[in-house]
């Protein structure tokens, strides 16, 4: 009897330490698997049931919260999104059926009090430990962003050039996060089936996460690799031209509708003539011109502190290497911004930014600092510097050409109110073949003041009408970048 009392006792002590292994391979080794199962909605309940923090703009605009749900909601908590589509594209949507994007997603355990610093011991008491974000953006800059920039497709980017911090990012179309929000799951897939039919992507933060031809914006980039590999100097001249022909072709470059065009450095990058710009990148040769590139940050993605951030291109085709020794015509056309060339809007405000901040090109961020329920900071961005493409010999250069093309050239449409001298340069994209009916980007890049800059700014409009695409990127895109920095300016007095 002894004998069969101690062998049912072993098989108990067996079984209780498979049921104790399991039971921690569950709780423990599989739990961020479960949690996130699609059948398992039991975690989704309880947040929905908690309290969640807040994102705030850096001058208190509160553009992401919780409020309690009203009489027949299934929860206690529903987000609101007060600034409507404003800031939908940087702060996402939280949802019950379809999951969280942008902010609402990245910083989801701070808003919701689940990391160590927010749980352990109460450090911070109270039931209640939500946390939130605090932004860089400002919402009257997004909002006088959005204005200038109305119902035209396009972005607009405003960036501190010495730190990176970006005060808005605004794009059109765009969406309103509160109707993906809503706790009423047929009316959220209503509302992203439309916005994923709607034309412009309006669920995309197309500021950062799309890319378009630069137009002659790129020239910067060509003529500050130009300057570190000693191909010119500004005592460099080109003849005036109305065409020429690149090497392995047969078929000429010409300027902007046709003209002639020509003269010192000073000149060709005010007029913005096409041939000296074509010129240079074949002299610097496809080794120098994409090692230049690559040092300017194309071809990698853009290292913001938002989630699907995407590259600007130079040297790909169809996702394929291009072979330039044996295809200059395309490094030539390149070398003005056209062709293959692609950039996203952040990209170009970061790179009047490095000239502006004497060849520093600064990580951008959105997020300045997470703070704990009770305002303690958990977290505070620190400024990083991403790239040094040129020196600042060469970024003196750029800047005085920058003005040049404001006091002189194709930007005086940014020329700023109150005496503020501007930098900038200027693109029109020609997105179509010759012979088709026009259609083209509209840019303008740049900083103020010029000569101790405190904000950069890109302006993009795309060409899906008659009135962008027979536009010039200095007469389309130069006032809202004006609109845009008269207000910041003016803010300040």
């Amino acid at each position: 009897m002894n004998k069969q009392i101690r062998k049912l006792a072993a098989a108990l002590l067996v079984l209780y330490v498979v049921l104790f292994v399991q039971l921690n391979v569950l709780q423990v080794g599989k739990k961020e698997a479960l949690d996130s199962h699609p059948l398992n909605n039991r975690q989704t309940i309880r947040d929905f049931n908690r309290p969640r923090g807040p994102i705030i703009t850096a001058d208190g605009t509160v553009v992401a919260r919780s409020v309690p749900a009203q009489g027949g909601d299934q929860f206690k908590y529903q987000r609101e999104y007060p600034t409507g589509d404003l800031f939908s594209n940087v702060s996402g949507y939280y949802t019950y059926s379809f999951g969280s994007t942008q902010l609402e997603k990245t910083k989801n355990d701070i808003l919701m009090g689940d990391t160590a610093a927010q749980t352990v011991g109460g450090v911070f008491g109270g039931s209640d430990n939500s946390g939130s974000v605090l932004l860089t953006m400002r919402a009257d800059v997004q909002q006088v962003a959005a204005d200038a920039l109305g119902t035209r497709e396009g972005s607009v980017v405003v960036q501190d050039p010495n730190t990176g911090a970006i005060l808005a990012m605004v794009s059109y179309p765009r969406f309103d996060a509160n109707l993906v929000a809503t706790h009423d799951t047929q009316a959220a897939e209503d509302a992203l089936n439309f916005y994923n039919n709607y034309p412009g992507k309006p669920l995309l933060a197309n500021a950062y996460q799309e890319n378009y031809m630069p137009g002659s914006s790129f020239k910067i980039i060509t003529t500050g690799i130009a300057f570190e590999n000693g191909v010119i100097s500004m005592d460099r001249t080109w003849p005036s031209a109305s065409e020429w022909v690149p090497p392995q072709t047969s078929d000429p470059i010409q300027n902007y509708g046709g003209k002639s065009c020509g003269g010192t450095m000073a000149e060709v990058f005010y007029r913005s003539c096409n041939i000296p710009f074509a010129q240079m990148a074949v002299e610097l040769g496809p080794e120098r011109m994409t090692a230049g590139t690559d040092a300017w940050g194309i071809d990698q993605k853009l290292p913001i502190d938002l989630p699907g951030a995407v590259a600007s291109n130079f040297k790909y085709a169809n996702g394929e290497l291009i072979d330039f020794e044996n295809n200059m015509p395309l490094l030539a056309i390149g070398g003005f911004g056209q062709a293959n060339d692609k950039m996203v809007p952040l990209h170009m405000c970061m790179v009047a930014s490095t000239v502006a901040a004497g060849g520093r090109m600064m990580s951008p961020y959105v997020v300045d600092a997470t703070l704990a329920h009770n305002g303690t900071v958990l977290e505070r961005t620190n400024p990083e510097v991403w790239k040094s493409p040129i020196t600042p010999a060469t970024a003196a250069t750029l800047n005085g050409l920058m003005v040049g093309v404001v006091n002189n050239g194709t930007g005086r449409p940014m020329q700023l109110a109150n005496g503020v001298q501007a930098a900038a340069k200027t693109g029109t994209a020609q997105l179509n073949a010759t012979g088709e009916p026009q259609r083209s980007h509209a840019w303008i890049v740049g900083f103020a003041p010029a000569e101790a800059p405190r904000y950069s700014i890109s302006v993009v409009l795309k060409g899906t009408n008659d009135e962008i695409s027979a536009g010039t990127g200095g007469k389309l895109a130069g006032p809202i970048a004006k609109q845009v920095l008269d207000y910041l300016f003016a803010s300040e007095a």
